[in-house]
């Protein structure tokens, strides 16, 4: 099976437990067409380069899928459906990254900083 990895951004309005709930749908959508996903990531409400749908902000989510190529069609049009979600990108990878992304791992440098900032 291919690999895939599925970045969306959700309305600034949703509640963490609603974007939750997206991902959690996604999954679903991938599970039904016989892939799975190997990793859900949540990078949080993030500031965008310019206003979608009158949004200034976003909640990030990457999901790192192992499926055929009619599933991650079905997730792209579900997800052209909702209008909870504002954009998407689906890259086909050669293998996944292991631990955590590289988004992940910026925000853990950013939150050292701020630590020792405050000693």
């Amino acid at each position: 099976m291919a690999l895939y990895e599925h970045v969306f951004l959700a309305r600034q309005d949703l509640s963490q437990a609603q974007v939750d709930t997206l991902a959690a749908q996604a999954t679903e959508i991938v599970e039904k067409g016989d892939g799975k996903v190997t990793k859900t990531e949540t990078w949080g409400l993030k500031n965008l380069a310019y206003k979608i749908d009158r949004n200034r902000k976003a909640h990030f989510v990457m999901l790192n899928i192992e499926a055929p190529g009619a599933v991650v069609q079905e997730l792209e049009r579900q997800n052209r459906l909702s209008e909870d979600v504002l954009r998407w990108i689906t890259i086909r990878v050669d293998e996944h990254e292991d631990g955590p992304s590289v988004m992940m791992r910026k925000n853990d440098r950013e939150r050292k900083r701020r630590d020792r900032e405050e000693d």
